[in-house]
Order: structure tokens, then sequence, then C-alpha cells
């Protein structure tokens, strides 16, 4: 019905039409998921929270476990306990690289890539957990002994998240305002993205133009150029890098290990707080860099030694 009545008007290109339908087609499923998330988030976001301020040891487990689930915030939440000292260094680069962000949502909309979900899941738990224990082994925890005074303060702390969001405190009305402001933002972020990749696809026939190069150097370029760059595009603090990411591995433009490497090194609106509050710019730069190496040797692995 749809395109019947966006061809009636015979302005809009074939590419176009299926741009704006399949991204119409996400939002009741995109709905649903960010509903169930808000749910989540308002029942165990804040036990989260308060078990990481005491857990130093378990604090990269309990971290990449809990920032392997889709919700909104938990990144920023990580972040601000970091700036606070209330995690280690290990920890919050465990969270950073178990971030999800908006990729697992993404890919539920599209039934024949939900197997990817598990595999993105496992690797992503796979390199934060080792890794984050590894950092705090062999650097000095900034971790400082915690006061029942800087515990009473940041329990009153309001910390926002995506759209405006209060990630510590929900009221009731945020169990529906909420999963449909982050709905409608992240069609927005399916919408542009997807008419941007059907326009390079059919109009311009990027594919042909990457096929009609040297086949050597374009293995060399997909190789090893390929998750260096999307490694960088992911510390880009915005859901809409994620996002653009997995569009792109399902319409082909970029392999498992490219999309991977991006989503490693992705950690939301979380580096943003940490860039904003974290008074020690060579420590947060040190976090940064970690994560595009990381993400980048990550994909560069998947790309060699498996078939996605």
């Amino acid at each position: 019905m749809i395109e019947e009545f966006l061809e009636s008007f015979n302005i809009f290109p074939h590419w176009m039409i299926h741009g704006i339908i399949d991204s119409i087609s996400t939002i009741p499923f995109l709905f649903l998921v960010f509903l169930i998330i808000e749910l989540f988030e308002h029942h165990w976001a804040g036990k989260i929270r308060s078990f990481l301020k005491y857990s130093k040891k378990e604090g990269p487990f309990i971290g990449a476990i809990s920032a392997s689930i889709p919700q909104c915030g938990f990144s920023v939440v990580a972040s601000s306990l970091y700036c606070e000292g209330f995690i280690t260094k290990g920890t919050i680069i465990a969270v950073f690289l178990a971030t999800s962000d908006e990729a697992i949502p993404v890919l539920l909309m599209y039934p024949e890539y939900i197997s990817y979900i598990l595999p993105l899941i496992l690797i992503k738990l796979i390199v934060a957990i080792p890794v984050g224990y590894l950092i705090d082994c062999f650097i000095k925890n900034k971790q400082s002994e915690i006061k029942i005074e800087q515990i009473e303060k940041n329990e009153e702390e309001h910390i926002e998240g995506c759209c405006s969001h209060n990630i510590t405190r929900h009221k009731k009305r945020d169990y529906l305002i909420h999963p449909l402001k982050h709905t409608v933002n992240i069609f927005i972020f399916i919408l542009l993205v997807t008419l941007i990749l059907n326009y390079l696809i059919d109009v311009v026939d990027i594919t042909n133009v990457f096929n009609s190069a040297n086949n050597h150097f374009s293995y060399i370029l997909t190789l090893f150029l390929a998750p260096f760059v999307t490694a960088v595009l992911g510390l880009i603090p915005n859901c809409a890098i994620s996002v653009g990411l997995v569009i792109m591995f399902i319409k082909g433009t970029i392999t498992f290990g490219a999309m991977m490497s991006g989503l490693m090194s992705g950690a939301g609106i979380g580096l943003l707080v940490l860039l904003k509050n974290n008074h020690n710019k060579k420590d947060t730069f040190l976090i940064m860099a970690s994560l595009v190496l990381i993400g980048y040797i990550t994909g560069l692995l998947i790309q060699t030694f498996f078939k996605f």
C-alpha cells in the first residue's frame, strides 16, 4: 500500500521507495524492543550500578556481561563511575568493548540476520573480559577507597543518557515516552543510512566499482584498511554509527569483521561522558587508542580466520 502510494506521485525513484518502505517496516519491532529494554533498565540497571561500586575483582566480568545487554545508558553510567574513581580502567574498557549500542535491536529487524547476534555478543565478551583483567593486572587501578558521603552524593546524581533520558531515576511515563523517542531517533538513522546506501548501490553502482578494481589491491583494502576505518568511526559518540555499521553489513558494503571492528571500539555516548568528565585527557586518549587497537585486531582476526 505504501509502495503504491509513493509510486503514484511518480517523483520518487525506485531506490528511495524501497529505502522508505524497508525503514518504516522496522518501527513496530523497534518500539517493542526498546520497551523491553526500558523495563529491564528500570529493574536492573540500578542494581548493576551499585554492585559495580563495591566489586573490584569482578568489575570487568560484571561490567562486560551487563554491557552486552542492549540498554540505553549503561556505558554512560560506567563512564561516570570511572571518572569518580569507583571502577577500574579494566572495567571501563571491558564495558566499552562489550557495549553493542543499537546493533542488536537493528539486527532483530532483519530475520535473516538474527543468527549473527549470538556470535556478535560472544566475540565481544570473549575479548572484553580477558582484556579488562589484563589491563587491571598491568596498570595501577584508579579506583580509590570509597567514602560513605561520596556514595550518598553519587546516588542522588541524575545522569542523562540518550534522548535526554534520566538513567538513574525513572518515572511511569518513561516506560512509553523514552521507547517512543528512541524508536523515532533510530528510525531516522536507519532511514538516512538506508537511503544513502541504496543510492550508492543502485545509482552509483559502487559494488561494481570495487569489483572492477585490481583483485589483489581490493583484497588488501578489504582485509587491512576497512577494519581500521570502521574502528576509528566507532569512536564517534553517537548511536547512529552502530546503526550505520549494521546497515552497511546487511547491504553487503562491509564484512562482518569490519562491522565488529567498529562495534568493538564504539561505546555510544558513554565515550562522550568520559571525554567531558575525565580531567585526565591523556588517560582518555589512551582508552580511546586501546579501543581502536583492540577493535582493529579483532576485526582483522575475524576476517582472516573465520567465515561469517
